[in-house]
């Protein structure tokens, strides 16, 4: 299939609540022999709405399939079927900030009625193309900062969705790295600006480093695996030293890279999304993505039926996921405290 386009239809065979458990949605993810009753509807046709879907990741990216599962979900579940009420065009970047602004193009060929942009500088691009066409973010940390919104309470213009972090999550990083290796003094933050907004992060980084008596090293990497691994050598060739990763489709799409270069070098990191540690990282402490998706799933719904983006306040998340591999710590030489081991919600033996 081509990486650029993507149609699924997905039904599902119960109602999940808001606060659906990940397992569960991974485990409903691999029934194949299921339906989804359709929603009682009006005897008249209905009009056949169009939603455009654009993506910085690759198309067969496993946690992109299980976000947009729940995005689809969450429309099933107010009313809104494929091919029945709603169409929905996606387009992927495959972790090249080259190709968003040539996939916001297409989608504004296909004249949709919302769209869906995963990520601030992802949405930053779709922005530019049209002040016209509403357009509902996810992904997204520092939405007043990148000229999305004017305010998070009322964001004005074409543009609302759900916030993905805070700078002070940064702070939240630096502590856990902390907590596994208390005679941490350095950390290095890696990400490419062009992908991530890099300096936000930084700012909060810098804010909560003092306090744990950690120095940042900024860390810029560009969208190559040698420029990431000379990054990261460098760093490592000063004692002490550990890595935190904001989320940045460069470093996701290079992830089994940068969780062997931590290997290789002993280093503790912690990352933004549970993927890593799938993929043999430390830990990792974020948001629960199938909420986000969720949440921005109703706004796409509201704004289907009328409502303005401009009167949709920003959303935030209300649920954090601390997910640990005990292998990769024996491995590395750390001992996990039991008061981390108790508070993570999944750890990976």
């Amino acid at each position: 299939m081509h990486d650029s386009t993507l149609s699924v239809v997905v039904g599902w065979p119960l109602s999940l609540g808001e606060r659906m458990k990940r397992r569960d949605f991974i485990t409903l993810m691999g029934s194949t022999a299921i339906t989804w009753p359709l929603v009682a509807r009006a005897q008249q046709p209905e009009r056949i709405q169009r939603i455009g879907v654009l993506v910085p990741y690759a198309s067969d990216e496993p946690e992109s399939t299980l976000r947009l599962a729940a995005f689809r979900h969450e429309l099933e579940r107010r009313g809104w079927s494929e091919g029945r009420n709603v169409h929905i065009d996606y387009r992927f970047a495959a972790g090249s900030s080259d190709r968003y602004l040539p996939l916001a193009q297409e989608l504004m060929g296909l004249q949709p009625d919302v769209i869906l942009a995963v990520s601030g500088l992802v949405t930053a691009t779709v922005q530019r193309e049209t002040h016209s066409i509403p357009i509902v973010f996810t992904n997204t940390s520092d939405p007043i900062g990148e000229g999305l919104v004017a305010n998070l309470a009322r964001p004005g213009g074409n543009v609302t969705g759900a916030l993905q972090y805070e700078t002070g999550i940064v702070g939240k990083w630096l502590a856990l790295l902390k907590e596994i290796a208390p005679h941490l003094t350095r950390a290095a933050l890696i990400g490419n600006p062009k992908t991530t907004v890099f300096d936000y992060f930084l700012q909060g980084a810098e804010a909560a480093a003092p306090s744990l008596a950690i120095e940042i090293v900024p860390s810029p990497v560009e969208n190559s695996d040698a420029d990431i691994e000379r990054a990261i050598a460098s760093f490592a060739a000063i004692p002490n030293g550990g890595l935190i990763l904001p989320p940045d489709s460069t470093t996701i799409s290079r992830r089994n890279l940068v969780v062997a270069l931590a290997a290789r070098y002993r280093l503790p990191a912690v990352y933004p999304f549970r993927i890593f540690v799938d993929a043999g990282g430390l830990m990792s402490y974020g948001t629960d993505f199938i909420e986000m998706f969720q949440l921005a799933a109703s706004y796409v719904d509201r704004i289907l039926r009328g409502a303005k983006p401009s009167d949709l306040p920003v959303q935030a998340p209300t649920k954090y996921q601390t997910v640990i591999n005990l292998k990769t710590a024996k491995a590395l030489g750390f001992v996990v405290p039991a008061t981390l081991l108790v508070r993570a919600d999944e750890v990976i033996e």
